[in-house]
């Protein structure tokens, strides 16, 4: 598999003689799982990957069938590797814009042509500034309780309320264990919140957090500004998530509170113009992304159907009307 960036596209007379049926924008699981069925189909795919995965600092994936507990970078070693097998090209590389008429310009000037587009960029985990967080992220302060509770079940736990979704996620988190506690920190919880809280039993620590206690290479407590550390093993926290869709946005994709619009199939407003995984949605999984690319592969590959029937039935009535 060809993975370097050696200007692919133009041509030096500034000609597009390798039109791509499809460029797939990202390689996380959304984008290699719709170029894998696109490679099937025996579409001309280029997949465009910068190499900066959301799930880079988990050491492991969990609700995905058969691959449960695998680590995040291997599933993505397996997915190149399977979509090389189908004649699907990587390129390491940023792009920088999408034009109307399917252009797509990449960081140091190459350009693709493409006849259908996928962006599958993905989202970015905005985490509050408090010490600790972002050298724990991914290894004892977690996100999401169906990736990472079972695995710490049963032990103090606690969520950290710099986020309006923090309190679901520890009524949630409940499940997981019976030593749940709540850090309010900045938020200003409802009488509802409070009593939802105490009513699922959970128990909240008032105060500013100070910071995150870390020993070892291990998260021992949460120290609050009073000077009070009160021992976890494990923190939830809920980071604000923030698309990666410059390049959707820039085409004037639709957009609803914050987020790119798309159809069932993952179609934008922007014709010919499709979008799967956390760049659209912040709740889709990885099994859940790669449904999305599925999805969406499908529907392009439709489309791509259809142009190639028009054109065909345009060619041979012209081939007729010559003939006769």
């Amino acid at each position: 598999m060809n993975d370097q960036q050696d200007r692919p596209g133009r041509s030096r007379n500034g000609d597009f003689d390798d039109i791509h049926d499809v460029v797939v924008i990202g390689a996380g699981a959304a984008g290699l799982n719709a170029a894998l069925l696109l490679g099937r189909a025996r579409r001309k795919v280029v997949v465009i990957d910068a190499g900066t995965p959301r799930n880079a600092p988990a050491a492991h994936m969990q609700g995905f069938l058969s691959r449960d507990g695998l680590p995040p970078a291997a599933l993505l070693d397996i997915g190149r590797a399977e979509i090389a097998r189908y004649g699907v090209q990587l390129i390491r590389g940023r792009v920088e814009e999408i034009d109307h008429g399917y252009f797509v310009r990449l960081a140091g000037g190459a350009v693709l042509k493409a006849r259908r587009i996928l962006v599958a960029t993905g989202l970015r985990d905005e985490l509050p500034d408090i010490p600790g967080v972002r050298e724990r992220w991914g290894k004892d302060l977690l996100h999401c309780p169906y990736c990472h509770a079972y695995e710490v079940r049963d032990q103090p736990l606690a969520v950290l309320g710099t986020h309006p979704g923090a309190v679901h996620q520890a009524l949630l988190l409940r499940q997981w264990s019976d030593d749940v506690l709540f850090f309010p920190h900045t938020m200003d919880l409802t009488a509802q919140d409070r009593e939802q809280l105490t009513a699922r039993g959970l128990r909240l620590a008032e105060g500013e957090v100070e910071q995150l206690v870390v020993e070892g290479d291990r998260l021992r407590g949460v120290e609050l500004a009073d000077g009070r550390v009160l021992p976890r093993a494990a923190v939830f926290l809920f980071p604000r998530m923030v698309p990666h869709d410059a390049l959707l946005t820039g085409l004037g994709c639709d957009t609803d509170g914050g987020w790119v619009v798309t159809d069932r199939t993952g179609l934008t407003s922007a014709p010919g113009v499709w979008a799967a995984g956390n760049v659209v949605d912040p709740r889709a999984q990885v099994v859940t992304a790669a449904g999305m690319g599925s999805a969406a592969a499908f529907a392009i590959n439709t489309d791509l159907l259809h142009e190639d029937v028009d054109r065909a039935v345009e060619n041979h009535r012209l081939t007729a009307a010559a003939a006769g």
